[in-house]
């Protein structure tokens, strides 16, 4: 075991020294929360895939594969198509907003009034997918070193904190690069094959295990069903998804590189699937299906490369803490304390009002010197308290699939509606989108609460009230203001005045050592509510 020791504290102590040089990078807004908006596609493509396929995606999906055989790939399988969705249909237009989180695409596209409260529910989400992701150390440093759960959660989560804290979006790009290679040698390359001729080959799994393991809906189409609802549409929605389309150095690249990405989410959940029944055949009487990855990386692979793919394991669960993490900082950061700060600062200068008509201005990349600088560290303290915030209540919390299934079930019942009505149906409003995120989150919340957390319902009534609510009350009240879809419109097609250019510059490559000087200034919704100042003022008088 001393090798596989030896693997894992260099891995780890690589990702602190990724930290470390990433810090270096982050001298401006823009740098710190979305690496200057210039990955290119292998870059973009390897850090997308490594935040969407965490500990869920593969401790999980090898026990789902353990439980119901190959049709255990459906949860990662929707993981995959949802990505696939979001960068073929909509991940052009998302990049072009020139934004830092989707409250601000509320912003430009409703003018203004819907943003707070998304932020609340996008910041829910974002926090409870951190906390069920730091979770997930305890299952591993126990399978290592046989450590105690609490020691687990503050080890790997202070690990987290610390890389993400010192050089933000950079690095865990850089971390979350590492992470995809070691995720694809560990789970695709090793663990896999291994794992099936470990248990005699396909022929002997099929002849040992019951027809419905090889069935494609063995899990059950309601369930195959909901995961399509939860996962899919939460791929299209989720602010740590977003965050990573706005790294993206063109449309084409956040086309081209998320399909590529989402293509091989596919091939992770069949994976996923498949050694999870080869465990079933090796190891049939395991106490909880989640116990199938560890046990068969234990007994069934070599010295050397079981910290491997331990560290593959590792490195999943670290990719989306940390993006979780960012996403959650950015969003607590940006729409919710600097719009506390620009209502209180309005409040002591009533007279002032010119400067940002909700905190807008203290959200664009505007600035250098001391003020660049103010805008790093005031989102470097974000993510250091919202890290300790997800270590304390993962250390207080144990049932990992209610928090997850909570999490998506709020953030898919409360903001699919006005989001993607937002994108796709120029007659909705301010007013429709405010009563789709209220109905739609009350009725998921509400529906949980008598049926239960882990009920199939609850997203399903809570889509229908959602898309109810957000029809009729957007065209019983009047339409959005001209100007504000003209800024909206104009901002999709990349012409916002606020922004000059669309190309950020640096290098052409994705590579890190490009210019950090080539990013446009001024590209957040606050450049669109400066420009339109009349409207937006009374519209949150």
């Amino acid at each position: 075991m001393a090798v596989d020791y030896a693997v894992i504290v260099l891995y780890l102590a690589g990702m602190l020294a990724m930290g470390w040089w990433g810090m270096r990078r982050a001298k401006s807004k823009s740098e710190f929360l979305v690496a200057g908006r210039r990955l290119g596609p292998a870059m973009y493509s390897g850090t997308m895939a490594a935040i969407v396929l965490g500990g869920a995606s593969t401790i999980g999906g090898v026990g789902l594969g353990y439980q119901y055989g190959l049709s255990g790939a459906w949860m990662v399988f929707t993981i995959g198509l949802g990505l696939l969705a979001l960068s073929v249909f909509f991940s052009a237009r998302i990049a072009r907003l020139k934004v830092y989180t989707v409250s601000e695409m509320l912003d430009l596209r409703y003018g203004g009034a819907a943003g707070v409260i998304s932020g609340v529910v996008m910041w829910a989400y974002t926090l409870m997918l951190a906390v069920t992701s730091t979770i997930a150390y305890a299952t591993i440093f126990d399978v290592l070193f046989g450590m105690d759960r609490s020691l687990s959660i503050i080890l790997g989560g202070a690990i987290v904190v610390a890389y993400s804290t010192l050089g933000g979006m950079w690095s865990i790009t850089l971390t979350d690069m590492v992470q995809f290679v070691v995720k694809t040698i560990g789970v695709l390359l090793l663990l896999l094959p291994i794992a099936v001729i470990k248990a005699g080959g396909f022929a002997e799994m099929k002849a040992q295990l019951p027809d419905d393991y090889f069935a494609p809906l063995g899990i059950g189409g309601q369930t195959v069903f909901t995961y399509v609802l939860i996962y899919s549409f939460g791929m299209l929605i989720g602010q740590d998804i977003w965050q990573r389309v706005f790294t993206a150095r063109s449309d084409k690249v956040a086309r081209l590189g998320g399909t590529a990405a989402g293509t091989y989410c596919l091939a992770y959940a069949l994976a996923g699937a498949v050694i999870g029944t080869a465990a079933k055949v090796l190891y049939p009487h395991l106490g909880s299906p989640d116990d199938a990855f560890a046990t068969i990386v234990k007994d069934a692979l070599p010295v050397g490369v079981r910290g491997l793919v331990l560290a593959a394991a590792l490195s999943a669960v670290m990719s989306t803490s940390s993006g979780a993490l960012i996403a959650c900082a950015t969003v607590a950061n940006n729409d919710i304390w600097s719009r506390v700060k620009g209502v209180a600062a309005k409040r002591r200068r009533p007279a002032a009002g010119g400067s940002g008509d909700d905190g807008t201005a203290s959200r664009t990349d505007a600035g250098d010197g001391a003020e660049a600088h103010d805008e790093v560290r005031g989102n470097r303290l974000f993510i250091l308290l919202m890290g300790l915030a997800v270590i304390v209540i993962a250390l207080a919390l144990n049932n990992v699939v209610e928090a997850l299934t909570l999490a998506y079930n709020v953030l898919v019942g409360g903001l699919l509606v006005p989001i993607l009505g937002g994108l796709l149906w120029k007659r909705g409003t301010a007013a429709g989108a405010l009563a789709s995120v209220a109905v739609g989150g009350l009725t998921v919340v509400g529906l949980m609460v008598w049926l239960g957390v882990l009920a199939n319902e609850p997203i399903y009534y809570g889509l229908i009230a959602s898309l109810v609510a957000y029809v009729a009350v957007s065209l019983a009240t009047p339409p959005t203001d001209a100007a504000v879809l003209a800024a909206w419109r104009a901002r999709l097609a990349g012409h916002s005045g606020g922004d000059p250019g669309g190309d950020p510059g640096g290098d052409p490559d994705g590579d890190p050592d490009g210019d950090p000087e080539g990013e446009p200034e001024g590209d957040t919704a606050g450049s669109v509510a400066l420009a339109l100042r009349p409207p937006f003022a009374a519209g949150r008088a």
